[in-house]
């Protein structure tokens, strides 16, 4: 009797360990949203692309990419208002299950929304984490940073933004196959924010704004 109720104790602690474990990982930032693309993989595990998009919300707002940049054949594993942080938790999801010829990032905005404390510097740090990643994973593909875009709601934070964008157009300089592409004065008039490329949160970019991304992108990256 005392065997088996050794046996029942370790079962019910196990059981609890995972309990907690799944508990603490269903609590991570953006959970639901990694939950999802597992799911549409489970479904049909994509093949017919040759561009990973990841980041944060301005691409996951990008719902006509597909249609946008056909020539691309793009696969858009953004997540929500991702940090650079973030991207890098869930990088093993969103980054090595799929095979792409390129891929193209657009995050750090939020990070350096997160904090007054988050510098240029911090961002590019980050950054330098989440790029050899996938350098290790991909050492030969074109990989691809679109600058921090200027907003109305976030101009406050323009100098960190420029310092962030300035240091990682270097850091990219010094890589090979590594580019940059800015959209930040593309995206100003008057030296502000154009108001007429966003959506109501004056945050988020509306059609005007992605059609100023897609001439860029166009530009830049080799078909």
């Amino acid at each position: 009797m005392k065997y088996n109720l050794k046996i029942l104790k370790t079962i019910f602690y196990i059981q609890m360990l995972f309990f907690i474990v799944n508990i603490s990982a269903q609590n991570q930032p953006y959970w639901n949203d990694i939950q999802a693309f597992k799911k549409q993989d489970s479904i049909a595990m994509p093949t017919h692309y040759k561009t990973l998009f990841i980041g944060s919300s301005s691409f996951t707002k990008w719902k006509t990419l597909e249609q946008d940049l056909p020539e691309y054949a793009p696969l858009n594993r953004a997540f929500g208002g991702a940090t650079l942080l973030d991207v890098i938790r869930y990088q093993k999801d969103v980054v090595d299950k799929y095979t792409p010829e390129k891929i193209v990032i657009y995050c750090g905005e939020n990070d350096v929304a997160s904090s007054d404390i988050i510098t240029g510097k911090i961002v590019l740090d980050r950054f330098k984490v989440l790029y050899q990643h996938i350098r290790e994973r991909f050492p030969t593909i074109d990989i691809y940073f679109i600058s921090l875009k200027p907003s109305v709601l976030r101009w406050s934070m323009k100098d960190r933004m420029i310092d962030a964008n300035n240091q990682i157009k270097q850091f990219c300089k010094s890589q090979k196959k590594t580019y940059f592409i800015s959209i930040w004065d593309q995206m100003l008039e008057n030296s502000k924010p154009n108001p007429a490329l966003f959506i109501e949160d004056k945050l988020h970019m509306n059609n005007l704004g992605y059609e100023i991304w897609m001439k860029e992108i166009r530009k830049r990256i080799k078909k």
